[in-house]
């Protein structure tokens, strides 16, 4: 028989334990007497705790402070977990409060609601050292506290009970609200737990120095993958969500995916092939097409390339791996450029070759070994084409910045030395014409 979706019954369950909370906490005259007994108790505990708080908590920031230095990446999370201390010292007096009353068989409501209560206020304080976000912090503040409204009341486990019962069926699968519910909790931790421990790795790796920058970005991706991977598995595990059941399904789903993220994964093996062969790296001086730059960072998806403007691009991987890209910085820093001048025929060309090599030795980029040298590449129809190559070994600090600088004192040179530079003209010469005829139009002029 099919079960139904919902289940009136729990609501029933829920309401009625609601009211022998209540009936038992306010109605009751000896849980009155008894509930005026243990107001006392949280007061006092409170008191205590806080007393010792006053003398431990100042040892134990003394104590921060010296092991760990101003610029301690876990410095802040140690001195927020040093505030902790009065919640922890509350919640040990109201246990140890509750065990006695428990021993004397007096009743423990009122203890067990300010452990509860400090449970999740220590829960919410722990999670807040490592997740800055408001909307999610918002959502584990009201997670945190109706959990523990719901404990107090005795109304957590009809409240499991009834989100278990809204459920449908997908075949011999049964998926519940709760279920939704627990594998969403459990992946949350699990993701927080595997980006923690991935960013540690990260951090580990970079001070590694037998390994190259590209082989360090390249083993953090991979890890990355594997944890996010584990922590889905583990979220679903946790659930309670039977794998064989949806191994078929998530088959079908994959495949389906699989056609609709086909560009998606094309980037992601692009990037793993460019991780993988090292041919660009992080710190690479990079141009592909107009763009021109060094690159930033290699991600999953795309690479961030910084221009000297500091306009950042974000490439995909797979145009890195399919197009022509020029890397001047693959094997070495070193890079050959070229300086194109125009000149006229009626200059000294070897003058002027002269001149361009003792122009490309002012600039101080410029290397003296390889020594710069200028040839003579054409005959145009009304120049000289002389081109200058000279080599730099800061590559990072641009290119045609350079050229501009070496350009400039060819320029100085050659006006110094009267070297002129040809400007584009057409003439037009006429070889030979027909004879011209004149004639006019008009009445003759009168005799004489």
């Amino acid at each position: 028989m099919q079960q139904p979706f919902f289940d009136g019954g729990l609501i029933l369950v829920w309401l009625g334990a609601l009211w022998d909370w209540l009936r038992l906490e306010f109605f009751t005259p000896a849980h009155i007497v008894y509930t005026a007994m243990q107001i006392p108790a949280l007061v006092c505990t409170g008191f205590i705790a806080w007393w010792l708080h006053d003398f431990v908590h100042p040892q134990l920031v003394r104590r921060i402070l010296a092991a760990a230095p101003a610029t301690a990446p876990n410095r802040p999370a140690l001195l927020t977990l040093a505030e902790l201390v009065f919640p922890l010292l509350w919640i040990g007096g109201l246990v140890t409060a509750g065990a006695l009353a428990a021993h004397f068989g007096w009743p423990t409501h009122w203890v067990r609601i300010g452990v509860h209560l400090l449970a999740a206020w220590i829960a919410i304080r722990l999670f807040a050292l490592f997740v800055r976000e408001p909307v999610w912090a918002r959502a584990v503040v009201i997670a945190a506290y109706s959990i523990a409204v719901l404990a107090i009341l005795g109304l957590l486990d009809p409240t499991l009970a009834f989100l278990d019962q809204l459920a449908i069926q997908l075949g011999s699968i049964r998926l519940s609200l709760l279920t939704v519910v627990k594998s969403m909790f459990f992946f949350g931790v699990a993701l927080w737990a595997a980006v923690l421990i991935s960013r540690a790795l990260e951090q580990r790796l970079e001070h590694l120095p037998s390994l190259t920058p590209s082989v360090r970005v390249l083993f953090g991706k991979l890890f990355t993958g594997g944890l996010i991977t584990l922590a889905v598995l583990v979220s679903l595990a946790g659930a309670g969500v039977d794998f064989t059941a949806l191994a078929v399904f998530g088959g079908a789903v994959g495949v389906g995916i699989g056609f609709g993220l086909q560009r998606i994964t094309s980037n992601l093996i692009s990037g793993i092939m460019l991780l993988m062969d090292r041919s660009i790296k992080p710190g690479d001086i990079i141009q592909i097409g107009e763009t021109y730059g060094w690159v930033a960072s290699l991600g999953a998806r795309y690479v961030s390339v910084e221009t000297r403007d500091g306009t950042e691009y974000l490439i995909p991987n797979e145009e890195l791996v399919t197009h022509q890209v020029v890397n001047w910085s693959h094997r070495n820093d070193l890079a050959r450029l070229k300086v194109r001048v125009r000149v006229s025929y009626d200059t000294d060309v070897r003058q002027a070759l002269r001149l361009m090599v003792q122009a490309a030795g002012r600039p101080a980029r410029v290397l003296a070994d390889p020594e710069p040298r200028a040839l003579l590449l054409e005959f145009g129809d009304s120049f000289l084409l002389l081109e200058l190559r000279f080599w730099i070994c800061d590559v990072q600090n641009g290119i045609r910045n350079i050229s501009s600088d070496v350009r400039l004192e060819i320029w100085d040179l050659f006006r110094q030395h009267g070297i002129a530079l040809p400007i584009p003209q057409q003439g037009i010469h006429i070889d030979a014409l027909p004879p011209l005829t004149v004639r006019t139009a008009g009445p003759p002029p009168p005799p004489l």
